[in-house]
């Protein structure tokens, strides 16, 4: 099993039918012992970011909308940055990788022109007790891959599972064409 940690990407299995996770692509945020936490990057709203956070409208990556980000939560708001420089972090940024931060929202917009090359704002998150990820895993729930810093910015997230998995070496990549009940073939 591939290790858990921020920064990776979970691929929903075939297997996968919970309506909240079918076809997502998750990039986690925080794993330890205590859970893990992350965001579906693969699930686009209709609803515009400047509808609900209108100083973050101008800096989002297209498309300019909420993403949903998962089930928990799913009335505030999270945002991911892609970090130009990540030897220079500005403050109101946590760094997840060294490409990667969680942004603050309360802070001001305008302080991260210039320093990222992108942002994406969430509507909710996905989160797992301890424990609660390692036994979807091995239940064959999820595929762990490890994540591009591009991934969560993609102009057009609807092919991004497949694109995931098709980088992926050996014979994970078959997955990619795998039909949603095997038995069907």
């Amino acid at each position: 099993m591939a290790e858990i940690r921020a920064g990776m990407l979970l691929l929903a299995s075939p297997e996968l039918l919970d309506p909240n996770f079918v076809d997502t692509v998750v990039l986690l945020l925080d794993a330890d012992d205590d859970g893990a936490m992350g965001v579906v990057i693969n699930r686009p709203s209709p609803v515009p970011v400047i509808s609900v956070l209108a100083e973050w409208g101008d800096v989002v990556a297209e498309p300019e909308v909420l993403f949903r980000g998962g089930p928990v939560s799913p009335e505030g708001a999270l945002a991911v940055a892609l970090i130009r420089d990540p030897h220079a972090v500005p403050p109101g940024l946590r760094p997840v990788t060294d490409r990667l931060a969680i942004v603050d929202l309360e802070g001001e917009a305008t302080d991260l022109d210039g320093v990222v090359d992108g942002i994406r704002i969430f509507a909710g998150y996905a989160g797992w007790g301890a424990g609660q990820l390692e036994g979807e895993i091995e239940g064959g729930d999820w595929y762990v891959v490890p994540s591009l810093p591009p991934d969560p910015f993609q102009a057009d997230p609807s092919d991004l599972w497949r694109e995931v998995m098709r980088r992926q070496p050996g014979e994970l990549a078959w997955h990619v064409n795998r039909p949603a009940d095997p038995e069907l073939n």
